[in-house]
C-alpha cells in the first residue's frame, strides 16, 4: 500500500483481461500471505472470494468476469476457480506485471520474432494490448510515444543496461561495475551514468552502484553523452539488435 503512488492500466479486453484478473487474484499466494487456494478464498483483501459468491461487495462488479466462463453462474464459477488455479505453476510473470511492449508483444520470443522481420511494436507502460490497441489509443489521446517508455518495455534496468554497455564495449559485464582507470571500464561507467534517464533512473541512483558520488555521477553522465555522441551510439538502437 505505501510502496509506491497508486498505478491504473487500460487494459485491452480480449486477450489480457483474464489473464490480468488471474494474475492479480494469485498475488496472494505468490507474495506467501496464503499457501493455498483454499486459504485465498477466506483472503479478505482480494476479489476472488467475491467471485466465487462467498463474499459481497456492491462496488465489485463480478459479472464482467463471471460471463466470459459461461452464461450460467454455478458453471462459469467452477470454471474460474480451475483458470486461476492453473496459474499457479506460472509464478510471477514480467509480461503482466512490467512494461508494456513485452506484455503487449506476448514475451521476448514475439519480441525477438518481430524485430527478425523488421516490425516496429508500440508500447507504453500504463496500457496492456497489442501494438494496434496501444497506438489507437495514444492517438486518441493525442499522445507521442516515450523512448523512456519503451526501454522500460524492454524490460532494461540496471542489470540489464550493464549487459549491453558491456557487450558494447567487449568486456565482462562484472567489469562494469568495478572500479578501475582501465579504458574501456571507465567508458562503461561513462555510459552507465548517460543511459540511466532512458530505463527510468537516475545517474545518481547508478552512480551509488559504481561507488561514485553525486558530482561524480553528473560528470560521468555528462562524458558518457559526449561519447555516446562521438562514437554514434543510441541505446534505442542497440535495443534493436
Amino acid at each position: 500500500m505505501f510502496q509506491n503512488r497508486y498505478k491504473s492500466i487500460l487494459c485491452q479486453t480480449e486477450p489480457y483481461l483474464l489473464e490480468l484478473v488471474r494474475y492479480i487474484h494469485l498475488n496472494p499466494i505468490r507474495a506467501h500471505l496464503v499457501a493455498t487456494m483454499e486459504e485465498l478464498l477466506g483472503y479478505r483483501y482480494c476479489g476472488h472470494s467475491r467471485l466465487l459468491g462467498c463474499d459481497v461487495a456492491d462496488w465489485q462488479i463480478t459479472a464482467e468476469v463471471l460471463l466470459r466462463f459461461d452464461r450460467n453462474l454455478e458453471a462459469a464459477q467452477v470454471k474460474y476457480e480451475s483458470f486461476v488455479a492453473d496459474g499457479i505453476a506460472a509464478g510471477r510473470r514480467p509480461e503482466l506485471a512490467g512494461g508494456g511492449l513485452l506484455r503487449s508483444a506476448g514475451g521476448w520470443e514475439n519480441i525477438i520474432l518481430a524485430r527478425r522481420y523488421g516490425e516496429h511494436l508500440k508500447s507504453d507502460e500504463r496500457i496492456l494490448g497489442d501494438s494496434e490497441f496501444v497506438e489507437e489509443v495514444l492517438s486518441d489521446a493525442d499522445e507521442h510515444f516515450d523512448d523512456r517508455c519503451l526501454c522500460r518495455a524492454n524490460g532494461v534496468d540496471v542489470e540489464k543496461l550493464a549487459e549491453i554497455v558491456a557487450r558494447l564495449l567487449e568486456i565482462d559485464p562484472a567489469e562494469v561495475w568495478r572500479e578501475g582507470r582501465m579504458s574501456a571500464t571507465v567508458q562503461a561507467r561513462y555510459l552507465m551514468c548517460h543511459w540511466a534517464k532512458e530505463v527510468g533512473l537516475t545517474s545518481t541512483e547508478v552512480g551509488k552502484r559504481l561507488k561514485l558520488s553525486q558530482p561524480g555521477a553528473s560528470r560521468a553522465a555528462q562524458n558518457g553523452a559526449e561519447l555516446a555522441k562521438k562514437r554514434g551510439w543510441s541505446l534505442q538502437e542497440l535495443l534493436k539488435v
